[in-house]
């Protein structure tokens, strides 16, 4: 699969860039993209939510009233969870949320929503700029080239690039990461993937290892 690369204007340069079809051109397994977004989407929760047990309450062990006579339900302490201030039943516990996926599975995820994305035509192959300084005003002349301005987007650097990453960071729709930062999750909530030029033969490379 070949891509014309554009620069940041949005014109053509006349050359074109050909995507593996070992990486862009698989059969999609939406399976192993699911589980790879599930891992990701889990392994960002904290897990510190905490709620006191009766356990675990500041008070008395004395049992509050006799066992029997008084016409109410007998009760053992002021820590039942069923009076005000008292213990909560079975309430959150610190967990972790972490899911292990397999490094192949993963690779297979990445491989299979990037195909997914040459397919409905949502890549753009973008030839390498640098920005003198940092300034969001200039990132979003580029989106605005790119017809991408009102859109999901993420851009694929080949190596950190400071300045870029600067101006990208205060535009909510819109990101820039390096190939190696590249995820399943990043790669399916966007409506287009913006590779740099020298970022393809990386991801790649990345992608087609044993």
């Amino acid at each position: 699969m070949e891509v014309a690369v554009v620069d940041i204007q949005g014109k053509e340069t006349g050359r074109k860039v050909k995507l593996s079809e070992a990486v862009f051109g698989i059969e999609p397994n939406t399976h192993a993209v699911y589980l790879d977004v599930k891992s990701h989407l889990a392994n960002k929760r904290q897990g510190t939510h905490k709620a006191k047990e009766r356990g675990e309450i500041k008070g008395s062990t004395r049992k509050i009233k006799k066992q029997k006579g008084t016409g109410t339900a007998r009760a053992g302490s002021i820590k039942n969870p069923l009076f005000r201030g008292g213990g909560r039943v079975f309430g959150p516990r610190v967990r972790d949320y972490s899911q292990k996926v397999n490094k192949k599975v993963k690779r297979l995820a990445r491989k299979s929503a990037l195909t997914i994305k040459a397919q409905e035509n949502a890549i753009i192959v973008l030839e390498d700029f640098q920005f003198d300084t940092p300034k969001t005003a200039n990132y979003l002349n580029v989106l605005k080239s790119l017809g991408l301005e009102n859109k999901k987007s993420v851009v694929v650097l080949a190596e950190p690039n400071k300045n870029v990453y600067l101006s990208s960071r205060n535009i909510k729709h819109s990101q820039a990461v390096t190939s190696s930062e590249l995820n399943t999750y990043k790669i399916v909530n966007t409506n287009s993937l913006v590779l740099f030029e020298s970022a393809v033969a990386g991801i790649e490379t990345l992608l087609n290892k044993a």
